[in-house]
């Protein structure tokens, strides 16, 4: 028990920071006067009453961070965050006089903090703009992740951030130091995400969008989140040139921004380029989006440019774990709605705001598959795995080959338990699949058109669990289940 003491301790202070991102829809209540600045201000209070309370009991336990620790730690945040979180909807939701259960609204704090997309809301158009404004903005601050943020403040309370940081970063990046120090590089990769979220609402804003749409939708693009304030998506623009701009940085932030914020700081952009997991990335998104344009051109769904248009925007925003959409894609040929849905599960770079699988991982894979082939052949051949100019660690590949094991059974267990509730497969499938993706876009009875909220109150807890191991990358999570990590 005593061991998990400094654990909270620095909880407590992650609780004090997400109080004061409360003020964002305070803020948005108050300028659109939609009557529910209360339910942010309690929310807020109560958020840091807990964080104080914790903060008085634990104060004394201060320690360097242990490996075990910052794994503990990032699990608790992404279970503990959400709770809070929910708050303001649930009061909020009572005040428009629709109210939420429990079970919705963390499932909608889950969703948007994992910037997984699923929804459980309707008549987005309709609601109060400050709740709009709260579902968005909580993908911003879970996109780059709260804790590498916390990251750069963690020293001021005497802490190292090192284990935290590699517990929270996504893939191969975790054991990349960008920087002599930890807190350097979280400002750092904070800074290019700040710099990019920048450039993409005034984008918007020039395109047409009003400055509320703006920032709200730069919330839910850079972090590729999804959820948006309309129920028709991104089709309620009717914009090309809209579109346009979402694709441009929707496939900005599928690479990784540790790759950006070196080219900033070396004033060098030939080493972007030359990274293989950002051209097979680059490659795999446009290629795809290009293959479904020709399919829908040659089945004469669409004329080419009409079809270029939706089949583009349509593949980069799902395979990139974003979800906007323009169109129900679940009338096109059946190839082009699964494809786009298996995409969503390598199309991201390491690094990347995105969920899924990741590109490295797919990478390392492939180049292990194919040294094994070769060694049916050459049994005595030294063949190292290299991505790039740098060859693989052993130990590296052993990971990757333990996260897909384990994302395998993840898979497996969770449709099964959809499936005990007679969902149909096809859903029940696609449901696991985009929630451990933080996707969010399904199939079946879940498609653009509708919502999660056609779903049962243990259906929902099955995908809310599927996109907390999708977002702690499942080993993280897995671990904590071993008598061996509890072990002293």
């Amino acid at each position: 028990m005593s061991d998990i003491l400094p654990v909270l301790r620095l909880l407590c202070a992650l609780l004090a920071m997400f109080a004061g991102a409360q003020f964002i829809p305070l803020a948005a209540s108050l300028h659109a006067d939609d009557g529910l600045w209360r339910s942010y201000a309690v929310s807020m209070l109560l958020t840091f009453l807990v964080s104080a309370i914790l903060w008085l009991c634990t104060r004394r336990y201060q320690r360097e961070l242990l490996p075990r620790h910052g794994v503990l730690l990032v699990s608790m945040v992404w279970v503990v965050l959400p709770l809070f979180a929910a708050v303001p909807l649930l009061l909020g939701s009572y005040q428009t006089g629709q109210p939420m259960s429990f079970t919705h609204a963390y499932f909608e704090a889950v969703s948007g903090l994992t910037t997984t997309g699923s929804t459980v809301m309707s008549n987005l158009d309709r609601l109060p703009l400050s709740i709009n404004m709260w579902r968005t903005f909580m993908q911003w601050i879970g996109g780059m992740g709260i804790l590498i943020l916390a990251v750069a403040v963690l020293p001021l309370l005497g802490v190292g951030a090192s284990q935290l940081f590699k517990a929270e970063a996504a893939g191969p990046v975790k054991d990349t130091k960008l920087t002599p120090r930890m807190t350097e590089t979280a400002k750092g990769l904070w800074g290019v995400y700040v710099l990019f979220s920048l450039f993409c609402a005034l984008g918007y804003w020039w395109a047409g969008m009003t400055p509320e749409d703006a920032i709200m939708h730069m919330f839910s693009t850079v972090s590729l989140g999804g959820l948006t304030p309309h129920d028709a998506s991104f089709a309620h623009f009717k914009s090309p040139l809209m579109e346009g701009i979402a694709i441009f940085f929707m496939l900005a932030a599928s690479c990784n921004f540790a790759l950006y914020f070196m080219a900033l700081r070396k004033g060098n952009w030939r080493g972007f380029w030359r990274d293989i997991e950002m051209r097979a990335t680059m490659v795999t998104l446009v290629g795809g989006g290009l293959l479904v344009a020709l399919l829908l051109w040659a089945k004469g769904v669409y004329q080419p440019l009409q079809a270029l248009r939706m089949g583009m925007f349509q593949v980069v925003s799902v395979a990139t774990t974003t979800g906007y959409t323009t169109t129900d894609y679940l009338g096109w040929p059946v190839f082009a709605p699964v494809f786009m849905l298996m995409l969503s599960g390598v199309a991201t770079g390491a690094g990347s705001t995105g969920g899924g699988i990741k590109m490295a991982r797919m990478l390392i894979l492939l180049k292990q598959a194919k040294r094994e082939m070769t060694r049916i052949i050459h049994p005595s051949a030294v063949q190292p795995v290299r991505l790039g100019n740098a060859v693989v660690d052993d130990r590296m590949i052993f990971s990757v080959l333990a996260f897909m094991l384990m994302y395998g059974a993840t898979v497996i267990v969770l449709s099964m338990a959809l499936l005990l509730t007679d969902l149909d497969p096809v859903t029940a499938f696609s449901a696991v699949l985009a929630s451990v993706h933080c996707a969010g876009s399904a199939l079946g009875r879940l498609g653009p058109s509708s919502s999660y909220a056609v779903l049962t109150d243990f259906q929902l807890w099955v995908c809310t669990l599927g996109m907390l191991l999708g977002r702690l990358e499942i080993l993280s999570f897995i671990a904590l289940l071993t008598p061996t990590f509890w072990r002293r």
